[in-house]
Order: structure tokens, then C-alpha cells, then sequence
């Protein structure tokens, strides 16, 4: 992975090098804090970096740096602006993913939320698929349990949290899978490793609801709105049973990270046909083209980078860039 030129840390964008934290960090001894995923798309049309519904991402975000305790100086609008910014400084002309973190920077022992200092940071890098089958991926029911709500918050985005996704995800590529499908307590279909999850029964698609511990995902959101209004297909959210996954014509993840992945096989069965399915194949030709900002209907969810789409309001001292400690 190509490290990035700069991040937002202290409060200003400053050379990647020179954000760093100490072995003793809080948050990186007991994963207290939150991040959020970001993505940036190319649009080689209007030589344009078009980044995804920042401000709900990082509504989300200042939600979930909530659950921890943490009160952050910024909204999420300014937050947004500085993701931009910050893709600009960095001058990708390509995919990019952007990666915020939020976390308790005191370099102390001892568990705890209160009494603590969160710092903030934000980088951006290239990025490409996070699941490189993304029109035929093979999962796995996974034998790990997603984490429940009375445990650590699953609709957020707890740093400590992913340790539960990353035993899921490697469980399953070592047994030779492309990602997990993890269920609840009770035996129900959650979501997969790091993304929401939905399948297509009888022209109707199935996600489980919020409140089967899963990420509030805001591509879920996204797809589950172009489903309804722009492909005429009906949304269901209610809990799905482990044994649906196997009779149903097709299934999907859907999140930042992975885009919309086809399941094309589950547990060694195929799904539907075992290849990719008209819905999914349909929707994805639509998502691209939304989250390129090629759709007018929803170029509201695209923040631009450069040029008269971007039309960034003038940020805080605190956050320009510092010229003088730039690498040259």
C-alpha cells in the first residue's frame, strides 16, 4: 500500500510523517475510538474527484465518537470540507479512500472513557477493490458471532469492535473464501466481516434490520434509496435466517469498503444461478454511476475536489494547511 504524503492531525494537514502517536496511546492499547471510511471516485469526464455523502459520514462519525464520551470541536460539516481539502493537498487524480480516526491520544494505563483527551485524524490514499471478486465472491457462515449491542455498540464504528470483523475475515480467507457472513447471538444473519448484507428472494431484497447488530451503513442507506425510487424494486428489512441464504436467488455485501459485492456462492452451494444476477448487475451499473456524480439526481451526495464543484467554503485557521512544514 503507498503511504500518503499528508494527514490532518493536531488540527492541521502536516506532512504524513509527522503524525504519529506513542506505544503507550490509550486508543491503540484498548481500541477506544472510532474511524469512519470515506471514498473519492474519479470522474475522468469532468476531471473531477468526487468524494461520498461526506457530511453523513461524518455524522455518523461525531455519533459514534458519542458512544465513547468524546465531545469533538468539529461539525460535521467542517469535517467534510477538510476531508476535501485534504484530497486536494494530496492531488490524487484517481480512486481514493479516506480514512478518519477519532481516539483517546493520552498516553496512560488504566480502562476507561472518562477523564480522557480525544485527538483526530484524517488520511486519504489510493484504493481499488476491497474485494477483488466483486461480481462473483464465495463466503462463509462464519463460526464467530457478530458482537452485540449490550457488549459494543455494533451501529457504530468502535475501533476495539474490529477485532471481532478481522477474526471473522481471516478465518475465512485462510479457509479459502473471499469474506465471512456472521450472525448474531441468536442465530440470525448480522452482516458479513465489514459490510451490510442483503439477498433477493422473488424479486424482493432482504437486508436484516438495525437492530440485528449491525453497522448503521450509509451504503445501505444509499441502496436500499435506488432500489426503491430508481429501480423499482422492493426493499424488506427483517431478520434473515441463516438456512434463506441457500434459496435465495442472489445476495449481495454492500458497504464503502467493498462497493456492491455478488455472492455467487455461500458454504460451497451456489447462489441462484452461481453467477452474478440481473438485480445485482443492474445495481451496480446504477451505484457507479451515482457515486461518479454522473447521475443528476443525486449529484448532491458528491462533494467535488477541484474546480467549481467543490466551491469550499473558507476553513478554520486551525485546519489550512501549514506551507511552511510540507515536504518538499
Amino acid at each position: 500500500m503507498t503511504l500518503p504524503g499528508h494527514a490532518f492531525f493536531g488540527g492541521r494537514i502536516v506532512p504524513y510523517s509527522e503524525a504519529r502517536v506513542g506505544v503507550l496511546t490509550h486508543g491503540l492499547n484498548y481500541g477506544t475510538g472510532v474511524f469512519s471510511g470515506m471514498r473519492g471516485y474519479w470522474n475522468d469526464e469532468e476531471q473531477e474527484v468526487f468524494v461520498f455523502r461526506p457530511a453523513d459520514h461524518y455524522r455518523r462519525f461525531l455519533e459514534s465518537a458519542k458512544m465513547l464520551g468524546m465531545e469533538l470541536p468539529w461539525s460535521a460539516r467542517e469535517l467534510a470540507e477538510t476531508a476535501t481539502e485534504l484530497v486536494r493537498t494530496e492531488g490524487y487524480r484517481e480512486d481514493c479512500y479516506l480514512r478518519s480516526l477519532a481516539f483517546y491520544g493520552d498516553e496512560t494505563v488504566g480502562v476507561r472513557l472518562h477523564d480522557l483527551t480525544p485527538q483526530v485524524s484524517i488520511v486519504a490514499i489510493p484504493y481499488g477493490r476491497y474485494i477483488e471478486k466483486e461480481e462473483g465472491a464465495h463466503a462463509t457462515i462464519s463460526s464467530w458471532r457478530r458482537v452485540d449491542d449490550n457488549a459494543i455498540p455494533a451501529r457504530g464504528k468502535i475501533v476495539g469492535a474490529y477485532v471481532n470483523s478481522a477474526l471473522a475475515k481471516s478465518e475465512a480467507m485462510r479457509a479459502g473464501f473471499d469474506d465471512a457472513i456472521v450472525l448474531t447471538n441468536d442465530g440470525h444473519v448480522s452482516e458479513g466481516s465489514a459490510a451490510n448484507f442483503m439477498l433477493v428472494r422473488n424479486g424482493v431484497v432482504i437486508t436484516p434490520p438495525i437492530t440485528d447488530n449491525i453497522l448503521e451503513g450509509i451504503t445501505r442507506r444509499t441502496v436500499m434509496e435506488l432500489l426503491d425510487k430508481e429501480m423499482g424494486v422492493k426493499v424488506v428489512e427483517r431478520s434473515v435466517d441463516r438456512s434463506e441464504i441457500y434459496v435465495a436467488d442472489e445476495a449481495l455485501f454492500v458497504g464503502t469498503g467493498v462497493q456492491i459485492v455478488a455472492i455467487t456462492r455461500v458454504d460451497h452451494r451456489p447462489v441462484g444461478t452461481g453467477r452474478i444476477g440481473p438485480i445485482a448487475s443492474a445495481l451496480r451499473e446504477l451505484y457507479f454511476r451515482v457515486v461518479r456524480g454522473q447521475h443528476p439526481s443525486y449529484r448532491h451526495w458528491c462533494a467535488g475536489v477541484y474546480g467549481p464543484a467543490a466551491e469550499p467554503e473558507k476553513a478554520a485557521p486551525k485546519r489550512r494547511v501549514d506551507s511552511s512544514r510540507l515536504a518538499i
